[in-house]
């Protein structure tokens, strides 16, 4: 994906011999884990990998890129890949800058696949890619113009409008993550300030609640935070109920602007289920009592781990070539 719209693959009947033999390799990078799978014609997942993104220089972060899709590239390799990764990003250009990875800047990560896997290679925005995986697979499915999140170690978006994946000139549209929040809030490593990320972000949710007074473990999580707030704790719930409130802001104000029918919220911080969406739902409701947004819904993802992103990249890999032995639901 290059930019711009991109039509989502039909289905397509009779697609005959070779339809099964077409399996894309797909890829969701994130700043905390990376996957790696692959994704046949029926959208199934098979041969999934996963392992820690490492802290380290860029050649260290590509070498375990290269040690997951290693496998997948020997004899025949796949038809295609189909890759999510954090943006900023450069799909035109092919290269990628994740604020959560700070070793990749400007880092040519399309050639680098191509080169390993002798395979074309489609990029886009690993929440754009959840987002297409939701609207293909799980919860979004027949939504008119839907915005996928991903709420994890970052907050990313991507947006499904009348059936066509908009991601705008450089590939970085629906990056609600780093719209703004709070004027007068903190500083983000995108540059900008009181971007939803730096509350919302499940890192973000662990501090706010350490500074309130939680209790957690040394390298606790969002699911630590989220399994206190469901005992209780009050700084742990606090500081769910302040990610709520900033990403409700984002979400109406998105809908607004797109006239959204349904937000799809997933990622790791999604996994507090209803200590999550409960809050989100209030204070959307709070906000979206205007006109333009009294039609929207907020609802989780339903796709568990990294399925969505891994559909949603394979799916886009289909989209950008269609190839004839591919019958992709």
């Amino acid at each position: 994906m290059t930019g711009g719209a991109a039509d989502l693959p039909r289905p397509r009947s009779g697609a005959g011999a070779g339809a099964g033999t077409g399996a894309v390799l797909a890829l969701d990078i994130g700043g905390t884990k990376l996957a790696a799978g692959l994704v046949g014609p029926d959208g199934a997942v098979t041969r999934l990998a996963t392992a820690p993104t490492p802290r380290g220089g860029a050649e260290e972060v590509w070498r375990a890129v290269a040690a997951l899709v290693r496998p997948h590239a020997a004899g025949t390799g796949p038809a295609a890949v189909g890759v999510g990764c954090p943006g900023p990003l450069n799909a035109a250009a092919g290269t990628v800058s994740p604020v959560n990875i700070p070793a990749w800047r400007d880092f040519p990560l399309r050639e680098r696949l191509a080169g390993l896997t002798g395979a074309p290679v489609t990029l886009a925005n690993d929440a754009v890619c959840a987002a297409v995986g939701e609207y293909r697979r799980g919860a979004g499915q027949g939504a008119a113009a839907m915005l996928g999140m991903v709420v994890s170690t970052g907050v990313g978006g991507g947006l499904v409008l009348d059936g066509q994946v908009y991601g705008g000139p450089t590939g970085n549209a629906g990056n609600i993550g780093h719209a703004i929040a709070d004027p007068d809030g903190e500083p983000c490593p995108c540059g900008g300030i009181g971007c939803v990320e730096t509350i919302a972000s499940g890192p973000s949710m662990v501090r706010r609640a350490r500074t309130a007074g939680w209790p957690g473990p040394p390298g606790a999580t969002a699911a630590d935070l989220a399994r206190d707030a469901a005992r209780g704790d009050p700084a742990a719930r606090a500081a769910l109920a302040r990610a709520a409130g900033a990403l409700a802001v984002a979400i109406v104000s998105a809908a607004v602007l797109a006239d959204l029918d349904v937000v799809v919220v997933g990622g790791g911080v999604a996994s507090a289920g209803d200590l999550l969406l409960g809050p989100l739902t209030q204070q959307c409701g709070r906000h979206g009592g205007n006109a333009f947004a009294r039609r929207l819904r907020v609802t989780l993802a339903t796709l568990s781990g990294p399925a969505a992103g891994l559909i949603g990249a394979a799916a886009l890999a289909v989209a950008d070539r269609e190839p004839a032995a591919l019958c992709w639901p």
